[in-house]
């Protein structure tokens, strides 16, 4: 009896318990498995924009309102990314300390605005790793050392996948490193690994092409020989199947851009994403 009453309060005592979780939540997928990786089993982390998702075009939903409120963090993106997210805050009436993940990493521009997809570089998401292990040590002090420990050995990963992705471009003829997406959304991918991007959308998919744009996008898939074209998991194919009919550039595949796929998708994490699409970039470029 004396046994069963001390596992009890060793139960009630240790940070693992369910009710002393830290209840997190994070805009999108992307943002839910860094807290995931850094949070361990000491963080409870709902998405509110679930997988194969549109984070630019989302609307909230009442149970959304719920899941804020109930929150002791909310991690958002920022960089203009989750336009809906501050009235959702607001209408919730939370007490949640709002977290901006990229808050240490220094915005590409398209325009006048800011390109919020800082994660498709690996080192951007090493910074969104640290600021997240530095908000959940300062939300829950005791466990603060477990999440330094989990944030650590995740960088490492991240590490890894870093010279997995400039060792997989490096292979690829510098003059085949030119592709078509769907949507701005691999500027910061193209500017720390060298593959060139063109997009009929801009920076949010809410934008629509006009028939000049698109004209001259075909033009210059034309006059650059760009080898191949990409569709995207959260958008319309419509568009970039269209241009590869009109251009002979070839389908190179579905690139995973602004959110995860489900578990039974090739993509239902981080790590996951990156290693999908530089795989299939590199089958398309490297011949």
């Amino acid at each position: 009896m004396r046994l069963i009453l001390l596992c009890l309060l060793l139960l009630a005592a240790s940070p693992l318990h369910a009710a002393e979780r830290l209840n997190v939540v994070a805009s999108f997928p992307i943002l839910g498995d860094f807290v995931r990786n850094v949070g361990g089993d000491r963080v409870n982390v709902t998405t509110l924009v679930g997988p194969d998702s549109d984070v630019h075009v989302y609307t909230p939903a009442p149970s959304d309102a719920k899941r804020v409120a109930e929150a002791k963090l909310v991690i958002v993106n920022g960089l203009g990314l989750e336009g809906w997210l501050p009235r959702l805050v607001q209408s919730a009436g939370s007490k949640a300390v709002v977290v901006t993940a990229s808050a240490g990493i220094t915005p590409l521009k398209l325009g006048s605005a800011a390109d919020p997809h800082a994660w498709q570089s690996v080192p951007n998401a090493k910074a969104y790793a640290t600021d997240i292990a530095n908000a959940l040590a300062a939300a829950a002090p005791d466990d603060a050392d477990f999440f330094r420990a989990q944030a650590k050995a995740y960088l490492e990963k991240l590490e890894t996948l870093d010279r997995e992705v400039r060792e997989a471009v490096a292979k690829i003829p510098p003059e085949r490193r030119k592709v078509i997406s769907t949507h701005d959304a691999f500027g910061y991918f193209s500017a720390e690994y060298g593959i060139q991007f063109i997009a009929p959308l801009g920076v949010s998919t809410e934008t629509e092409p006009s028939a000049r744009d698109i004209a001259a996008i075909i033009g210059q898939i034309k006059a650059q020989k760009i080898p191949a074209v990409f569709l995207e998991n959260i958008s319309d194919d419509r568009l970039i199947r269209r241009i590869a009919a009109e251009t002979g550039s070839k389908v190179g595949g579905t690139l995973i851009s602004d959110g995860l796929t489900g578990e039974k998708g090739p993509a239902p994490t981080y790590i996951d994403m990156v290693r999908h699409n530089i795989k299939a970039l590199t089958s398309a470029l490297d011949h």
